[in-house]
């Protein structure tokens, strides 16, 4: 498949009657999962211009921001992997280069794609890691085989969160919809409550299955997904468009379900006060933080707060994202 271009940066894409799924060469960011029936693309397009990362200098880009987030939100789009951090570095890595979650959002991938099929690999070479992914189209749903393989000799301690996020016009404040089997959950700040309701200091208490429609910014909340099932899922439904999105992956793998949300809050570089988005972000880990920090932290509800990458081996997760047409929201798990 053809190298193409997208929204000014490099990038493959595949498609099949009914989807397109375009992944962006540097970074590996998946940028839309295209519903050809309804022309939706659930996945956030940033409201500012999107670059390169190999091209980003602090010097020459200072409308990103000016910390370790800066060369991710450069480029950053739609669904992208954390990977080993899932968070900022501490102020030693940051300072020997490393950036919020890791290399995997900003290193280069090789992209081999045909078929409705298309294989994207990198390495980090400051974490020592590999990453293969392969994308599969099976008529609505998009299958992922992710392999990372740790290239030294030494065992470990890792976060690797899917970093799926979701903007208009997809997503409506105060109307789209959020469905996942969700049971205990903790606030960034260590409050403990119930899916979905969240309390805050005021007294209010806010319905986690509502995209807000006030202005807010982070607001991040962990959510421990139900172990009585095999697997974890979130399924989003906007009104508007009448589509339904979501992923599905093994629980084994990715115990963690993370929301964090923007609705023109931030007014910083390059937030600047209008960007809406929701990020949905399961993964090994339930918080962003630190290396040192995970850690320390080791588990959270009695479940462990990362995962092991033994010396010289290889880990496999498989996962699969799904998009169509519903007049409302179901419940219970995806069907197959």
């Amino acid at each position: 498949m053809p190298e193409s271009v997208y929204r000014n940066r490099r990038a493959v894409a595949i498609e099949n009657d009914r989807l397109r799924v375009t992944v962006l060469i540097e970074g590996g960011h998946i940028a839309e999962i295209f519903h050809k029936q309804s022309g939706v693309n659930p996945l956030w397009t940033p409201p500012w211009p999107s670059i390169e990362p190999s091209t980003y200098s602090p010097n020459r880009h200072p409308e990103y921001g000016a910390d370790s987030e800066s060369k991710l939100l450069a480029g950053l789009m739609g669904h992208n992997l954390c990977l080993d951090l899932f968070g900022a570095p501490s102020d030693e890595e940051a300072a020997a280069g490393m950036n919020v979650h890791g290399e995997a959002s900003i290193v280069e991938y090789q992209i081999d794609a045909k078929d409705g099929e298309l294989t994207a690999r990198a390495t980090m070479p400051m974490a020592q890691l590999a990453i293969e992914r392969v994308i599969r189209l099976r008529g609505t749903s998009v299958h992922f085989t992710e392999t990372v393989e740790n290239l030294s000799a030494l065992d470990r301690p890792s976060a690797w969160t899917q970093h799926v996020t979701l903007g208009p016009p997809f997503l409506v404040g105060g109307s789209t919809e959020l469905l996942t089997p969700a049971t205990q959950s903790r606030t960034l700040e260590g409050v403990d409550f119930d899916w979905p309701m969240r309390p805050h200091d005021d007294g209010r208490v806010e319905d986690l299955q509502i995209f807000t429609s006030a202005p807010v910014s982070g607001g991040f909340t962990t959510h421990l997904m139900d172990p009585h099932l095999a697997k974890g899922f979130f399924i989003a439904w906007s009104p508007e468009s009448k589509v339904l999105f979501g992923y599905e992956w093994a629980w084994a793998d990715f115990p963690w379900l993370g929301l964090w949300e923007e609705n023109r809050s931030r007014q910083n570089p390059p937030w600047n006060g209008r960007t809406i988005t929701r990020g949905l972000e399961f993964g090994a880990s339930p918080m962003p933080e630190s290396r040192r920090k995970m850690i320390e932290r080791n588990t959270l509800f009695g479940v462990p707060a990362y995962r092991w990458l033994p010396a010289k081996s290889k880990v496999t997760v498989e996962y699969r994202a799904f998009i169509q047409t519903a007049e409302s929201l179901p419940s219970g798990v995806p069907t197959q």
